[in-house]
């Protein structure tokens, strides 16, 4: 009898060995989830290292068109959002794009525009219209963009912030 229970079980394992077992199943499915939540990852974390345009306006090579010269308000400032930068319509009908970022600490710099300036929450630091320090503790002026007027379209190269000390008239760009 102990010879016929070995010889049943020799059977049933080779019977089993032409099947896959559930346990091998379950866990070659879970390599491949595995392996696809991996792929996903691998693909999630590539796309947020690759540089992306900003978002709004048309944009070729870094230039960002902010719109017709007619449509900015002397001495008025212009949000783009999409671009991080503002566009401030000087009284003297001048462009000067600046940053939205703090020199202090990179704080994002809203505009009062009943002060007429930008304060920093972060910290108060204070800018002019021209993104001159009014009030440290921020070091210098707001960071600024070059900016060129093309058949009285403003475009502004976003391709390159340019540092500054202090605001400076050469810095303004006229239609």
């Amino acid at each position: 009898m102990n010879d016929r229970h070995k010889i049943r079980e020799k059977e049933a394992a080779a019977s089993r060995g032409d099947r896959v077992s559930r346990r091998t199943f379950m866990g070659k499915l879970w390599l491949l989830v595995g392996g696809v939540a991996l792929a996903e990852s691998v693909a999630i974390a590539l796309d947020f290292l690759r540089p992306h345009p900003p978002e709004g306006g048309p944009l070729d090579a870094g230039i960002y068109v902010a719109g017709a010269t007619d449509r900015f308000e002397r001495g008025t400032v212009t949000a783009f959002p999409a671009g991080k930068f503002y566009l401030a319509r000087l009284d003297d009908g001048g462009f000067l794009a600046m940053s939205r970022s703090c020199t202090h600490l990179g704080c994002a710099v809203p505009w009062n525009a009943d002060e007429k300036r930008f304060v920093c929450p972060c910290h108060a630091s204070a800018f002019s219209i021209t993104g001159d320090v009014s009030s440290p503790p921020a070091p210098r002026a707001l960071d600024y963009y070059s900016v060129r007027i093309e058949n009285g379209v403003v475009k502004v190269d976003l391709s390159k912030p340019l540092r500054r000390r202090s605001f400076e008239s050469g810095q303004v760009t006229y239609s």
